[in-house]
């Protein structure tokens, strides 16, 4: 039976993952790790030498218990993830990258909205990456929402994914995308769905594309 791994920042993230696992891979199992520790230094103290090693640590560790893959949830971290190559014996994908993939894909004006200042711009570096990758010109919008973190952090999700629609809603009639940047916001998408343009978060696409068949 083929794994995915999942290496997350917070608990949270573990049933959502799981979930989609069973929905979108029902032949795959899946192992988790979390560890709260690498976005708050991160945050903290930005992702150096020390950070990455601990991060490399945690993916090894997801390898080791039998991942094929391994997705790397938080966007904070995730491209940093992606980035590990060899020292990884296992395909590490970042939980955004397909995810921004669909948002650049026809072009136009994005919205992004992220919680965590430390998010917005891998994200947006990402968005530019994929676009320049496709040949299409795209125009961002940064939509920091921080006053939202402390909510989840404190548990109050219900509040925290008010708030994040709320943020959405404010800037929805102004572009043709709005992408949630970070995994935790996935279920604001369906307090979005009156909305007339797209609303994207990571977690469905991800999961879809690393549990998908390989070229």
């Amino acid at each position: 039976m083929p794994t995915i791994g999942f290496l997350h920042t917070a608990d949270v993230h573990v049933p959502t993952f799981r979930a989609l696992t069973g929905e979108l891979a029902p032949s795959w199992r899946d192992v988790h790790v979390v560890d709260p520790g690498l976005l708050a230094d991160a945050r903290a103290h930005g992702v150096d030498t020390e950070l990455l090693a601990r991060l490399r640590s945690q993916l090894r560790r997801l390898a080791a218990a039998g991942a094929d893959v391994v997705v790397c949830t938080c966007s904070t971290l995730s491209g940093h993830a992606e980035r590990t190559g060899p020292e990884v014996p296992v395909p590490v994908l970042r939980v955004d990258r397909p995810m921004a993939e669909a948002a650049v894909a026809g072009g136009g004006r994005i919205a992004v909205v992220a919680a965590v200042p430390s998010t917005l711009e891998p994200t947006l570096a990402l968005l530019r990456e994929s676009a320049e990758a496709v040949g299409v010109d795209v125009s961002l919008r940064e939509v920091p929402c921080p006053e939202a973190w402390p909510l989840f952090e404190a548990g109050e999700h219900d509040a925290y994914l008010r708030r994040i629609a709320a943020r959405a809603r404010d800037v929805a009639d102004e572009v043709d995308v709005i992408v949630l940047a970070q995994a935790s916001m996935a279920p604001a998408v369906h307090l979005l769905r009156e909305l007339g343009v797209p609303v994207l978060c990571s977690p469905r696409s991800a999961v879809a594309r690393a549990t998908g068949p390989r070229g």
